[in-house]
Formats: structure tokens, C-alpha cells, sequence
């Protein structure tokens, strides 16, 4: 195998670096119109160098030991502040020249700032100097070991503090590099967009639910792994995309239908086996008025609901998704949605989606205002149509009759 050389750059940090010693910041004033040239401010970077970075502040923002401060006009000096540009540092690749301006800087102090304030003064503006101009070194990390996977974990734990960034994101510049003519970021990003705003109501998926959809409908490995995105396997994807967007959407499509949404939708992973069994299907959708669909509907609705309401997909499901593929694909000669045949295989790991006494307890101790609420509220109802009609979740009696005050009006005493 040949030896892999990985260099995952530094490139926000740089642009945060140069926006603070060289550029500015643009913001927007409040409550001014994004199309009013007057309401964007360009703003520079300042520091305080009377702030003692070993003083935590009350109330301060975690991790800022530093007094930096993004303003449109030089901040005003009192005896507790002192802001210098920091850009001005760049003016002083001549020690001597920097201790010289130092002392003039520190002439400028006003009278009332103690000696302490002074030596905070000269180690701050000093720190400054020498972070720009002496310190030669990168914070680096090397990792010898040759598996993609842990180089981009490491990638993404070290940029926590940045951007987030998934291993979704840097996989579609794989993608993208891959398919050619067709920008995978671009398709994938607009995909997820339509599918969060554009149907009959909102939804909340990401791009990583689409790739671990496009490994499991394309009948590969499940586990979200770049390995498991080779070239061979991506250009199975790009070759099968049509169909596996159109599987996906008519699959949010119909749960959107039942009136399961962002609200209520607590694990994206239970679409997946609905889309594979309509991508098994070209043309399905299951929103039509025969029997099939009808029948199928109602199928899948009781159970993507007992799914959810068991919680069947929480935590690690890539073998239950390999499971519950397996069992679509043992039954796809059949036309109806193998509602046992999964169960049966999530059972067999220990989960359930059963609906059974043990369930029916369960779903008795959901509250009012939950999530799952509406999941266990639909089951007493068979009509599938919750997406095109308006419902309420509301108390038989309201709550506002069972305060201490109105129960004593109705002639309760307080023990009752």
C-alpha cells in the first residue's frame, strides 16, 4: 500500500489573523435593511493592553484571556483601558524601534494607573510583538498512522473551536472532485435545502443523513466511513443520484404526509429503510388512492411511529440499517412494506418496535408537550392525511380549571 501524506491546513486561522492584523471587519447595524449601504460598519481590531489576561472576568466569555475588541473607532482610554490597533505591530520589524515606541505608549498612561497596570502594560504590548515578529513555530500534529478515517477525526476534534465542519464536508470535496462536471457540494447542499424547505412542511436533515442514505440504498457498506466512499463506490452513487434523490424525497414526502416533521422526526436514520424500500420501487410514492398505496401507507406510518416512539434507531444503528436492508431484500418480491420481517431482525439485536402491553405503558407516560407526543396521540387514529390537515395537541380538560383556586370555586376542599 502505497504511503499516504495527508496536510490538513490551517486556512480560517490565517483569515482570522490577517482580518485582525491587516484587514477589517464588516458588520451590519441593528435594525438598518441589508440593502442600506449606511447600515455596514468596517470595523479593527484592538487590544486592551491594560487587561490582565490571568484575571478571569466576571461574567466574561469563557476561554478569552485577552482584551481584543473588533470597533469602527479607536475605543475611548481610562485608567483601566488602553487599546492599541493591533495592526500597528506590523510597523516594528526593528527591536530597538519596538521598545522605543513601547516606552513612548506607556508616557501616554494616564497618571492614575498603578505600577501593576503598567506591568501588564509591557507584557501584553511585548507578548504581542514578539507572537508576530519572534516566536518561529506552528502548532502542528503528525499521526503516522495510515487509516483516513482517524486523520479526519483528528481533523475535525482539532478545528472544534472553528467552523464546525462534519466528515460530510470534507468528504464532498472528494465527491466533487470524483464526478466531474457535476458540483456533489453544490447538488447535495441544494438536495438538503429542498428537502428542509420546499415540501408540504418543514423538515430538519443534513448532509450527512444523505451520504449514509446513498451507502445504504446502493446496497454498500453502511457504516459511514471514507473508506466505504472509494471510487468505485462513488461512481455506483453518482450513477444511481436521480434515483436516489427521488427515493429520499418520496420517502419525506410521506412521512411529511402523516404529519411527522423536525418537530416530531427524532431519528433521521428511520427514513432510511422506508427510501430503500421505494428506491427497491421506481415510481412509488405511496400518496396515491389504491389499494397498494393505501395499504402501504398505513403499513409503514404505524410503524416508522412505533420506530420512533421505541427510540428503535437511537444511538448506533448501522447494524440495524444493515439488518433492516437485509430483510427488504428478503421480502422484495413481496409488494407490501415487511413490517414483521423488520421487527423481527431489530429484535433480534435486543430492540424493539412491537406494539405490545410493555409499549402500551410506555406510551402512557408520555406528557403533554413532547416530542413524541403527537407520534403516540396519531396511533388512535387510522386516517394517514395528518400533513394536510390542521390538529392541535390539547388537554380533554383544561388545565386552567385544575388550579388550587378554581378547584376550590368547584367545591373541592384541598385533600381531594
Amino acid at each position: 500500500m502505497p504511503q499516504l501524506t495527508l496536510v490538513l491546513d490551517g486556512q480560517q486561522r490565517l483569515t482570522s489573523l490577517l482580518i485582525g492584523l491587516k484587514g477589517v471587519y464588516t458588520v451590519k447595524k441593528k435594525y438598518k435593511r441589508y440593502d442600506n449601504p449606511d447600515a455596514w460598519v468596517k470595523q479593527k481590531l484592538y487590544l486592551d493592553l491594560l487587561k490582565d489576561p490571568r484575571v478571569e472576568e466576571e461574567n466574561g466569555e469563557p476561554g478569552l484571556r485577552y482584551g481584543f475588541r473588533f470597533a469602527e473607532k479607536p475605543p475611548r482610554d481610562d485608567a483601566q483601558h488602553f487599546w492599541f490597533k493591533v495592526g500597528r505591530i506590523l510597523e516594528f520589524d526593528d527591536e530597538d524601534q519596538f521598545y522605543e515606541f513601547r516606552d513612548a505608549e506607556r508616557e501616554k498612561l494616564l497618571d492614575d494607573v498603578t505600577k501593576h497596570g503598567m506591568a501588564v502594560f509591557d507584557r501584553n504590548l511585548e507578548r504581542l510583538y514578539r507572537s508576530v515578529w519572534k516566536d518561529d513555530f506552528i502548532s502542528y500534529y503528525i499521526e503516522h498512522d495510515q487509516d483516513y478515517d482517524r486523520v479526519l477525526d483528528i481533523f475535525v476534534r482539532a478545528n472544534e473551536g472553528g467552523t464546525k465542519l462534519s466528515k460530510s464536508d470534507l468528504l464532498l470535496s472528494t465527491l466533487t472532485a470524483k464526478w466531474g462536471e457535476v458540483n456533489a457540494r453544490e447538488e447535495i447542499f441544494g438536495f438538503v435545502n429542498r428537502l428542509n424547505n420546499d415540501l408540504s412542511r418543514s423538515n430538519n436533515l443534513d448532509k450527512d443523513f444523505i451520504m449514509k442514505s446513498c451507502l445504504v440504498l446502493c446496497d454498500l457498506p453502511v457504516q459511514y466511513k471514507v473508506e466505504n466512499f472509494n471510487n468505485k463506490n462513488l461512481d455506483l452513487i453518482q450513477k444511481n443520484w436521480k434515483n436516489i434523490k427521488a427515493a429520499i424525497e418520496n420517502a419525506v414526502n410521506l412521512i411529511n404526509s402523516f404529519g411527522i416533521d423536525r418537530d416530531t422526526l427524532t431519528s433521521a436514520n428511520a427514513l432510511i429503510p422506508i427510501a430503500y424500500y421505494l428506491f427497491k420501487r421506481p415510481g412509488t410514492a405511496l400518496l396515491g388512492t389504491t389499494p397498494f398505496d393505501v395499504r402501504n401507507a398505513a403499513r409503514i406510518r404505524s410503524w416508522l411511529a412505533m420506530a420512533l416512539l421505541n427510540n428503535l434507531f437511537g444511538g448506533t444503528s448501522d447494524n440495524l440499517l444493515r439488518d433492516a436492508r437485509t430483510a427488504l431484500n428478503d421480502h422484495r418480491s413481496e409488494e407490501d412494506y415487511p413490517t414483521e420481517a423488520i421487527n423481527e431482525k431489530a429484535a433480534a439485536t435486543g430492540r424493539t418496535s412491537y406494539f405490545n402491553e410493555y409499549a402500551i405503558e410506555n406510551f402512557l407516560s408520555i406528557t403533554y408537550g413532547r416530542q413524541v407526543t403527537f407520534l403516540a396521540l396519531s396511533l388512535l387514529y387510522d386516517d394517514n392525511n395528518w400533513g394536510i390537515k390542521p390538529y392541535q395537541q390539547d388537554h380533554i380538560f383544561p388545565r386552567a380549571l385544575f388550579k388550587p383556586k378554581e378547584l376550590g370555586a368547584a367545591g373541592l376542599d384541598s385533600d381531594r
